[in-house]
């Protein structure tokens, strides 16, 4: 073949939907259609788009996008509720923030297709699921039957409460199907790695919920008959500290044990299992402050199931009189508890200071007391009782601490409060509460010579 025609030939092979029957007839010298008819006549002819229409199609869906998140709730993560969304999920149709777009990219393609919103192509398939969807009726669909117990997480929760509330949502449907709720119950089992009191090493323990008898009891052998603690449900906080405990699926439960506060540290190998565990214990006892508060709506009585810690950190504590010193100390605020420990693992505090109403007694000054020597930057704790002296390396710090002291003088007690830390004595178990806190933790015979004098 001479050189000419096999250059077209080669030609119109690399782009061969371009052309047509008609051009090619053109292009190539007589007879060369009709023995290479099986390779041209066959491919149809494609229309060919132009740069600028592609371009004008891309403007046209981004401002559609844009537009859509205009739309009542498409302005908030449909997940955490952080403001102004940059990432989507099209084949769900919501809008997400960053971080809840990781962990909706971590469950597959197949559940979640994720693109972000800015400058990236977006189809106008892709677009219209969008528009058909939207974070109001993600909500109707995926959240129809979530408990009031189960926490909802916000933006600035820990990882694990926003992963599998996620993955309870879209991945294990949970809130669509309500067998799926194995946390309701009131009763669960099964294993958490606990932190020893003595010797710090987490070592697997079974664990049995049992929310008719108001109890959480744990064994230190999965076949043992009896166990090792049995706690009140009612009595007992859970609050998700990952960070503290070095584990992402960490979580701290604390409870009143011989007249002080006892630390257990806990986590599990799955995420879903703590949040599991975190929402049995809700449950149990979001379903007895039903019992004791008939009159209460139950999203009033959610506030109360459990708490998170409103202030922790290092700070440096004066002792009792004057003279003595400031020792460093991990201080943790629980509410009303103010506790102060020598570690942040520890199993029980060194203190607890009681925080009442200021119109009791109580008040915070940024500032020590004349004469008393002041470390860093102090301020003063005042309870009816006595003045703590504290100090922070950091004014910012001791701002914050101010901040969150203050919140809790400046809230009159409630009775729910009060239910809380003892629900069979109301308002005489937080006078007790009162005096059992207000002191140091030394021995266990000082501890149960306190409880002989209550």
């Amino acid at each position: 073949m001479p050189s000419k025609k096999r250059t077209i030939l080669q030609t119109l092979c690399c782009c061969p939907s371009f052309i047509s029957k008609s051009e090619t007839k053109e292009l190539l010298p007589s007879g060369v259609v009709t023995r290479r008819k099986q390779i041209f006549f066959v491919i149809p002819k494609t229309k060919i788009v132009s740069k600028d229409s592609n371009q004008k199609m891309a403007d046209a869906n981004g401002r559609r996008l844009f537009e859509l998140l205009k739309r009542p709730g498409n302005n908030t993560c449909v997940d955490c509720r952080a403001p102004d969304p940059e990432w989507a999920s099209y084949n769900l149709g919501i809008f997400l923030c960053t971080q809840c777009a990781d962990i909706h990219r971590s469950m597959g393609p197949h559940i979640s297709k994720v693109k972000s919103i800015r400058n990236v192509h977006w189809d106008t398939s892709q677009v219209d699921m969008m528009e058909n969807g939207g974070n109001q009726r993600a909500h109707v669909k995926y959240e129809k039957h979530v408990p009031v117990c189960y926490r909802r997480p916000l933006a600035h929760d820990v990882q694990v409460l926003k992963e599998e509330w996620i993955r309870a949502k879209y991945e294990r449907e949970e809130f669509i199907h309500i067998d799926k709720q194995v946390y309701l119950s009131g009763q669960m089992e099964g294993i958490l790695w606990k932190r020893g009191k003595d010797d710090g090493r987490f070592n697997p323990r079974k664990f049995l919920l049992n929310e008719a008898d108001d109890i959480l009891k744990y064994y230190v052998k999965e076949q043992q008959k009896e166990p090792k603690a049995v706690i009140r449900i009612s009595q007992l906080n859970a609050t998700l500290c990952p960070t503290k405990i070095g584990n992402p699926n960490g979580m701290q439960l604390t409870f009143v044990d011989e007249g002080s506060t006892r630390n257990i540290f806990v986590f599990s190998r799955e995420g879903k299992d703590i949040i599991h565990w975190y929402t049995a214990i809700r449950s149990a006892k979001l379903n007895r402050l039903q019992v004791a508060f008939p009159g209460t709506s139950e999203l009033e009585l959610a506030r109360y199931l459990t708490r998170d810690f409103l202030k922790e950190g290092w700070l440096r504590k004066m002792g009792p009189r004057s003279g003595d010193s400031y020792k460093l100390r991990w201080c943790t605020l629980d509410d009303r508890k103010l506790m102060y420990l020598e570690n942040p693992l520890d199993p029980y505090p060194k203190g607890e200071i009681f925080l009442g109403y200021h119109a009791e007694g109580y008040g915070i000054k940024p500032s020590v007391p004349e004469g008393v020597k002041q470390y860093g930057f102090g301020f003063t704790l005042q309870t009816p009782e006595r003045l703590f002296i504290f100090g922070s390396d950091k004014d910012e710090d001791r701002q914050e601490w101010l901040t969150a002291l203050q919140q809790v003088i400046g809230r009159p007690l409630t009775p729910q409060d009060n239910f809380k830390d003892n629900p069979n004595h109301g308002y005489i178990g937080t006078v007790i509460m009162a005096a059992n806190l207000v002191k140091k933790r030394s021995t266990l015979a000082s501890s149960l010579q306190l409880l002989r004098v209550l």
